[in-house]
């Protein structure tokens, strides 16, 4: 029997690269689509580049999405990529509307074109709950976005169900609540404190800017999450899921955990910026995984101080390893 083949947008992004990881495991023939640029980055997947077929096309672009599909023939499709963070949405609502919102669309129709019977996953968020209707949110809570991301993220996850419902594909929606790793993007706010917090207990700087501390999500490891998108796609029936801990902490409770595990008091060495602040704030994400749990039987494996004490640790030895490589190039 020939190996499944799975073909993932955002494969250079955290979440792709760990799936990209995992399906390697599970003996797919693993694909990636890629964006053409002058400048690639393949820093999360260098390890494994030789392992994966890479296809350009683009979320923007009808008939790129066509070709890669026909090209690399999947059996299953993770649509992992879009203008991801959240900040940026607002500077740029349109561009982030095309990619998180319309992209999937066109993704969708690609599939419709070339093989109607491709399985397929849509990455959506919490953030589509934004001003939430209710404490813990599930399946069936309202959405009620409150960034030009979550309004894009709302129209994704729709379309998917409505071309479930219309053409009788499989197509599932993961909605996952924040999920953070050493491969997290610098400009996420988790990232930006376990680097912080490394740098400072190097002496390489003193100060964090933050913008609310009090904002509460549901942390969970990039790592456990992108497993459950894989078992999403092995049901007999499409189905869409919230994946996360079910537990919640505050931007100040990260901030104590990382400081905490380097022996140093947060309050030294962080300053509350109002620039950084949302123009609308979203203050409480927590998701109910109890179907999760009940259907795939998934639970996460990290907890929240594990998994900020992981980050620090990586930064730490990534930014020591760049000191030692600095000083013997000057020596």
């Amino acid at each position: 029997m020939s190996a499944k083949r799975a073909l993932i947008t955002g494969i250079t992004g955290q979440d792709g690269s760990y799936l990209a990881e995992f399906l390697l495991d599970k003996g797919y023939h693993v694909g990636g689509i890629l964006r053409r640029s002058s400048t690639e980055t393949f820093e999360r997947i260098d390890h494994i580049k030789n392992d994966i077929e890479l296809k350009h096309a683009d979320l923007l672009d009808q008939m790129s999405l066509i070709s890669a599909v026909k090209e690399f023939r999947p059996n299953e499709i993770y649509n992992l990529g879009a203008q991801s963070f959240v900040p940026t949405s607002w500077k740029q609502p349109i561009l982030t509307s095309e990619f998180s919102g319309i992209g999937v669309t066109r993704l969708l129709e690609a599939i419709r074109f070339v093989d109607s019977g491709i399985k397929f996953y849509q990455a959506s968020s919490s953030e589509m709950f934004g001003k939430v209707q209710e404490v813990p949110q599930s399946e069936k809570t309202p959405f009620y976005p409150r960034s030009p991301y979550g309004v894009a993220k709302v129209y994704g996850h729709w379309i998917t169900v409505n071309y479930r419902e219309s053409y009788d594909m499989f197509t599932v929606s993961g909605i996952l609540f924040n999920h953070e790793s050493p491969r997290r993007g610098r400009e996420f706010v988790s990232r930006k404190v376990t680097e912080g917090v490394a740098k400072i207990k190097l002496g390489l700087m003193d100060k964090i800017h933050l913008g609310n501390l009090e904002a509460r999500r549901d942390w969970g490891y990039a790592k456990d999450y992108v497993e459950m998108m894989w078992r999403m796609m092995q049901e007999d029936s499409p189905e869409d899921y919230v994946i996360a801990t079910g537990k919640t902490y505050s931007v100040e409770d990260l901030v104590r955990t990382a400081f905490e595990f380097v022996d140093l008091n947060w309050e030294d060495h962080v300053v509350q910026d109002p620039e950084l602040f949302r123009p609308a704030e979203v203050d409480l994400l927590v998701g109910d995984p109890s179907k999760a749990k009940e259907n795939l039987g998934w639970e996460t494996q990290v907890s929240f101080k594990e998994l900020i004490e992981l980050m620090v640790e990586a930064d730490l030895e990534r930014l020591k390893r760049r000191q030692k490589d600095n000083s013997f190039v000057a020596g």
